[in-house]
């Protein structure tokens, strides 16, 4: 902007020693000024006249060359104009805007650099997820101020998820229910196989049941015979078990779950949101795991959903739990003065990143 200022009176200057090689020097000082108007005028087509401070540094030094009586006819500016000025002048003594920012403190650099570390290194998290990750790591944000950061860096937050329909009632009832559903994968040869996954509602605890390419009725209660014989005491706590029609889950299969005591909730037609919990889980399953990587076959299903529910149950958060795994009770706290040394360490083949303080 100097430079600018410095600029421009350097030509009106050289344009004024032109005019006073000239006689009359007072008519051409008018002219000069004159002339000037008019080129702010048509920088200004429409709209009150505006006069920014090469202009004013101008007409202050031409002022000189005319005489004060005529100052009313040459200069377009009046008493007002000049009153208003020093209001201005004195508005921008006393505004401290831009000495001090309003509100809460801002975010740490380091913790800035993180959460944004953590979305590029992790696309397909959100904002929340990744405010569950530093959490865990014993740093307290806001999933708003997480919203502000990425956005501010360029980085679109994933999109916030209507809640399910039997919110009150799973809420409720979450420690006292387990549901199940198929989740289907097609190979890299087209191969189609079948998961079947079990998902406990209050702790967010996932099962893994097993893999099969046919699934048959004998298959599964064979699977919840091995469910029931792992749970132990924990399926005795639980009064309800969700799954949708498939002919699969005969009454064999439910039985297994009656003689402990629970009741059978099954699902309308068409109707996954009555199963939501399990319907999202398997959403998850496709988004971080399955919809990244190309499945060999059986064995090679089997060994990433075994090394993912690993990490699912001891590491992910969840927002249900305040942002608390599944395995683990308390969330662990630590001094957040540094960071910087949170390490990250990859797991599922590379595909999943946990993140964890240096020793």
């Amino acid at each position: 902007m100097l430079l600018s200022i410095v600029y421009r009176l350097v030509r009106c200057l050289f344009g004024l020693l032109a005019v006073l090689a000239r006689s009359d020097l007072s008519k051409d000082a008018e002219l000069l000024v004159l002339r000037h108007e008019n080129q702010v005028l048509r920088r200004q087509l429409t709209g009150r006249l505006r006069w920014d401070h090469v202009d004013r540094l101008w007409l202050a030094a031409l002022s000189r060359l005319v005489s004060r009586r005529r100052w009313s006819e040459v200069f377009p500016v009046t008493p007002a104009t000049i009153l208003r000025w020093h209001r201005d002048l004195i508005a921008r003594k006393w505004d401290y805007a831009s000495r001090r920012r309003p509100g809460r403190p801002s975010t740490g650099t380091s913790v800035k650099t993180l959460i944004i570390r953590m979305a590029r290194e992790n696309p397909a998290w959100g904002h929340r997820r990744i405010q569950g990750e530093l959490a865990r790591l014993g740093h307290a944000i806001a999933a708003s101020t997480v919203w502000e950061i990425l956005h501010a860096a360029g980085i679109e937050p994933a999109p916030r998820r209507a809640g399910p329909t039997w919110r009150e009632f799973l809420t409720a009832q979450a420690h006292a229910i387990i549901a199940c559903d198929f989740l289907v994968v097609e190979t890299v040869l087209l191969k189609r196989l079948h998961v079947l996954v079990f998902i406990e509602h209050g702790t967010r605890r996932l099962h893994l049941a097993g893999v099969t390419a046919r699934p048959t009725a004998a298959w599964a209660v064979q699977q919840a015979r091995n469910l029931a014989m792992d749970l132990d005491d924990r399926l005795g706590t639980m009064r309800f078990l969700i799954h949708d029609r498939d002919p699969v889950f005969t009454t064999a299969f439910g039985e297994v779950f009656k003689s402990e005591g629970l009741r059978i909730v099954t699902t309308l037609p068409r109707t996954p949101r009555m199963n939501a919990t399990c319907e999202r889980v398997i959403g998850t399953l496709r988004r971080e795991l399955l919809d990244r990587t190309l499945i060999l076959g059986n064995r090679h299903l089997d060994l990433m959903l075994r090394e993912y529910v690993t990490h699912y149950n001891g590491h992910r958060p969840h927002q249900s739990r305040q942002q608390r795994p599944p395995d683990i009770e308390t969330q662990p706290s630590w001094d957040v003065a540094d960071l910087r040394s949170v390490r990250r360490r990859p797991v599922v083949t590379g595909l999943i990143n946990e993140y964890h303080r240096a020793a």
